[in-house]
């Protein structure tokens, strides 16, 4: 008699339970293997997972785990008969293969592990799929030697002396070998130029020191004798160059790649923009020059025509005392410029350029506002020159006594410019203004909101404003020191050197010890240093780094005084000096990579021999 369907039924439940509650009993000591794992109890985990690698379907749950603590423990004799059972039963399974060789490694033949290793990587080198995995075998295991073997085999193997390049670099990298790791981002970046971003953000997080710099340039110099085309390798010559602020050196690769390319002199341009923006005005002047000496015929000869007498200006701005002679010509080589073009959008800036030499350094405001005002009626000129010439005719009616009429003026481009860097440039020229006439609280809230919404350099310069005027209220409630401190800032703004200097000793004898005192002697020795007096300067400047070295202003000081001795005494060794202890004493100032650049060009090492560079 047969067994009826009821039964079959029956019988094939109780089956599928048993099954459940033996999967949910390996299982649940698999948790608790883990969990005493996890815990750090270590003898009853091992007893555990003894028990269970005997079932081969509980090994991928557990080998890691289990692997680790048998070594651990020292239990090679165990860890080498498990292993060597796995890789019996699972023989196309890399991993427990290397695992044969950690056991060997851990318990230490270091010979055998090492003969071993160095098997398995001359069998598969020719794999690169296993090569990787078996380079990361070693990187996870701390081996990363030996995953610098691997693929270095797989290289030769492949006859590409450029392929893993990424992947040694990383491994350079943790081994901390970076003239290696250089090499290796050069060959990945040389064979990817579409990665040379990433490959520029890698290593200016990675080479910190001025010293790997220097050796990446130097290694960068072979690499182009090596392969004059690359364009690559200048590239990275100028961003290297770039970050030591040689922008000399800079340009004379972006003129090789300009020459190349027939770019016309585009990439040089570029550099001595960015010349300019970091106060290098000899450099940018030469650089400059030379695109309009090479390129007379091209677009950009007008740009570098602009550029050059804006550079001009600048080293005039910045040369102490100021030579008014100097500004008259300068305002003539704008009239030639404007005259020579015409009305266009770079003869616009020229003209606006020009309005603010007449304002600022002739004290000549009414040609100053007919010419901004001209601007602003042009039909042709775009928004953004227009918001420009507003906020500089605010500065202007700032200097005249009509500050009703800045702030009329510096809220129409807040309003036009909203939530852009002009608005925001708007917003701070208004909060200066509250700051001016004592209105703080009225400062700090256009302050406040400057900090978080805005480009980093206006940012920066309200929260310096910032801090100033709550450090200076805190303890002082009628606020009377505050303001007359802003009072002498207006004074400043408005070129009221002799009142502003009388107005200084005065608070200085009026509050001896106030904690302004510092920024006071700041303000002095900037107008010493503008009026030529060099030496009453750096005795000012000294002073605060030798009464208020705790105070934000001391690290300002210490470079001011070198680049009064490097620029305007002509002491270069006075200079190399205050720049070194700058390095010293200020690791974490703003000033570092200035003052790094300042001392190697007043050693030399800047003044290369134009062979170096293939054009």
């Amino acid at each position: 008699m047969g067994i009826s369907q009821k039964t079959r039924i029956i019988f094939a439940f109780l089956f599928s339970l048993l099954v459940v509650t033996a999967w949910a009993q390996k299982n649940s000591d698999i948790q608790l293997a883990n969990e005493y794992y996890t815990q750090g109890d270590y003898d009853k985990a091992l007893m555990l997972y003894d028990n269970l690698s005997k079932n081969y379907e509980n090994i991928p749950l557990i080998h890691n785990n289990y692997f680790f603590l048998l070594l651990e423990q020292g239990q090679y004799e165990n860890a080498e008969k498990y292993i060597k059972r796995l890789a019996k039963k699972f023989p196309n399974n890399l991993y427990y293969r290397l695992d044969q060789g950690l056991v060997l490694k851990e318990r230490g033949d270091e010979a055998k592990a090492d003969q071993y290793f160095k098997n398995i990587i001359q069998e598969i080198r020719k794999d690169v799929y296993r090569t990787r995995i078996t380079a990361d075998y070693f990187v996870n295991k701390q081996l990363p030697n030996y995953a610098v073997e691997m693929f270095s085999a797989g290289r030769k193997a492949l006859n590409n002396p450029y392929s893993y390049s990424l992947e040694m670099a990383n491994i350079y990298r943790i081994l901390n070998e970076k003239d290696q790791m250089v090499e290796e981002y050069l060959n990945y970046v040389s064979q990817n130029p579409s990665n040379l971003n990433y490959v520029k953000n890698t290593l200016q997080n990675l080479l910190a020191k001025p010293g790997e710099l220097e050796s990446l340039e130097n290694l960068l110099y072979d690499k182009i004798q090596e392969d004059p085309n690359s364009e690559i390798y200048g590239e990275l010559l100028i961003w290297v160059n770039l970050q030591q602020k040689n922008f000399y050196g800079a340009f004379l690769q972006a003129r090789a790649i300009d020459r190349r390319l027939k770019s016309e002199g585009s990439r040089s341009i570029s550099i001595g923009l960015i010349a300019l923006d970091n106060n290098d005005y000899d450099n940018a002047i030469k650089i400059f020059a030379y695109v309009i000496r090479e390129y007379p015929s091209s677009y950009n000869y007008l740009l570098a025509k602009m550029y050059l007498i804006r550079s001009y200006e600048k080293r005039v701005r910045n040369t102490y005392p100021i030579d008014k002679r100097e500004i008259r010509n300068l305002i003539n080589d704008y009239n030639i410029f404007i005259n020579e073009l015409g009305v266009t959008r770079n003869t616009l800036e020229a003209l606006r350029n020009k309005a603010l030499l007449h304002a600022f350094y002739l004290d000549e405001k009414d040609s100053a506002k007919i010419i901004l005002q001209e601007i602003i009626n042009t039909p042709r000129a775009n928004a953004d020159i227009k918001a420009k010439s507003k906020l500089d005719l605010g500065d202007i009616y700032l200097l005249t006594e009509e500050p009703w009429e800045s702030t009329l003026l510096y809220s129409q481009v807040e309003k036009s410019h909203k939530e852009e860097s002009l608005g925001y440039e708007a917003k701070l020229r208004n909060a200066k203004l509250s700051y001016y006439k004592g209105e703080f609280q009225l400062a700090q809230e256009h302050l406040d909101i400057l900090k978080e919404a805005t480009t980093r350099e206006i940012a920066n310069d309200a929260m310096a404003l910032s801090i100033l005027i709550k450090d200076n209220i805190a303890l002082d409630s009628s606020e009377s020191a505050m303001r007359e401190y802003a009072t002498i800032d207006r004074m400043l703004f408005q070129n009221k050197i002799e009142e502003a200097l009388q107005a200084i000793n005065k608070m200085k004898e009026t509050y001896p010890d106030h904690s302004l005192t510092d920024e006071l002697l700041w303000l002095e020795a900037d107008i010493q240093k503008k009026l030529g007096k060099f030496d009453t300067a750096v005795v000012l400047l000294q002073k605060i780094v030798e009464e208020y070295d705790y105070d934000i202003l001391s690290d300002d000081a210490f470079f001011m005084v070198g680049e009064i001795y490097d620029k305007h005494l002509d002491q270069p060794d006075k200079a190399m000096e205050v720049y070194r202890d700058l390095l010293k004493l200020y690791p974490g100032s703003v000033y570092v990579a200035e003052a790094r650049k300042r001392f190697r060009q007043l050693r030399g090492d800047f003044q290369q021999p134009e062979h170096n560079v293939v054009n």
